[in-house]
């Protein structure tokens, strides 16, 4: 996400209230004309695919609406939000990018990937953990991933495409290098190891296009899928900039209420879009910057916050954990591996960790939250850049 900013896609995303999907619809073509699919009477499409058919798709499972809206449809819809109805809040369609890889500090050493386990799974204790995440459902959404990769052989995947003309191949790399961090093998043929949890169901959901660009529409599809499939966790190493006091995205607030109601946890990354030697601390990104978000921060192999991690600057958006994030070996697409820094490189590391907490103590939602936060390691640092502290295995 370094070096992006927010920007309109042109459609519109209307949250509608709790069970109002069907009042809503109706309420949608009442005040704006706005025909809507929704998706629970459709089986196996996409809201993408529904979109040619109407002039806007309802995700039945997170109570959103996806619209396309004139300038006066607009004003009605926001004045609707103002009345009592079920129609809670409207806003723009943000486009969203993979977080893209960011240049560590130069004065900072590379970090080890010769031993048994990278620098990054020794941090938060892999080498002394016995969960592996088998029977946990995780879903990372990204870019998708290199489904010939050797090192995923045999292992338990189930895939899901919400880029328009695109299949889940990974044809960036972005995506399948998080998903090693998070559930790749910790003894590979070559190198050290890198996966947290190795022996969990991954559930890779493409919702970035080939080149590291997608909508919020996209990301609430996956969100809504990984919800329907029973995913324990949800890792998302994307979104957009923000400004200081932006306020946080209303619909993806709810949406991650919703999915904690289901047992789902999201965890994202709180963005690269800090320059800290130079003095400039950047506030946590879109969509992490939600309160039921869980927004994680970077940390070097010496425990220092990141240069480029973005920080709490007010309340709107805070980070809430930090995860190893600079120079993190991980798989990439074609067989390979490669080291990547960013907070997109963190987010997996927290997401993989929380996987296991899910399998050894059968934790969900605000409970998993609690135990990842209790059992963060401590930082000399201030909460501001690294919340809690080191997310740390079970």
């Amino acid at each position: 996400m370094a070096g992006t900013e927010s920007s309109s896609t042109g459609r519109y995303l209307v949250l509608l209230e709790d069970d109002a999907t069907v009042v809503g619809a109706r309420e949608l073509t009442r005040l704006a004309g706005i025909r809507t699919v929704n998706t629970a009477d459709v089986v196996g499409a996409s809201a993408a695919e529904l979109f040619g058919a109407a002039d806007g798709v309802v995700l039945n499972e997170l109570g959103i609406a996806l619209v396309t809206a004139g300038s006066d449809q607009a004003s009605a819809l926001s004045e609707a939000v103002r009345s009592s109805g079920p129609i809670a809040a409207f806003e723009a369609e943000r486009t969203v990018y993979a977080i893209d890889d960011a240049a560590p500090a130069a004065e900072a050493p590379p970090a080890p990937v010769d031993g048994a386990l990278t620098w990054g799974l020794q941090a938060v204790g892999v080498n002394g953990s016995t969960p592996t995440g088998a029977g946990v459902r995780v879903a990372v959404l990204d870019t998708g991933l290199d489904l010939q990769h050797p090192d995923f052989a045999g292992r338990d995947i189930v895939t899901g495409s919400f880029v328009p003309g695109e299949d889940v191949h990974d044809g960036h790399g972005h995506g399948t290098h998080v998903i090693g961090t998070a559930c790749g093998p910790r003894t590979p043929a070559q190198g050290p190891g890198y996966g947290i949890a190795s022996e969990a169901s991954i559930y890779a959901g493409k919702v970035l296009a080939n080149g590291g660009t997608g909508s919020d529409g996209g990301i609430l599809s996956g969100i809504s899928w990984a919800i329907s499939n029973g995913c324990s966790v949800v890792s998302m190493s994307l979104g957009a900039a923000t400004e200081p006091g932006q306020p946080f995205s209303q619909a993806f607030e709810r949406v991650a209420q919703r999915a904690m109601a289901r047992g789902t946890l999201i965890i994202a990354a709180a963005g690269n879009e800090s320059s800290r030697g130079s003095g400039t601390i950047a506030p946590v990104g879109h969509p992490a910057n939600c309160p039921s978000i869980m927004a994680v921060g970077a940390v070097d192999a010496r425990n220092a916050i990141a240069e480029f991690s973005c920080g709490t600057v007010d309340q709107i958006g805070q980070v809430d954990l930090v995860g190893p994030g600079v120079d993190v070996h991980s798989s990439w697409p074609g067989a390979g591996s490669k080291s990547l820094s960013g907070t997109s490189m963190a987010t997996p590391h927290v997401a993989g960790v929380a996987t296991l907490y899910a399998q050894q103590h059968h934790e969900r939602a605000w409970g998993l939250w609690a135990r990842l936060a209790q059992k963060a390691r401590r930082l000399p640092l201030p909460s501001t850049d690294v919340g809690a502290g080191l997310v740390q295995v079970p």
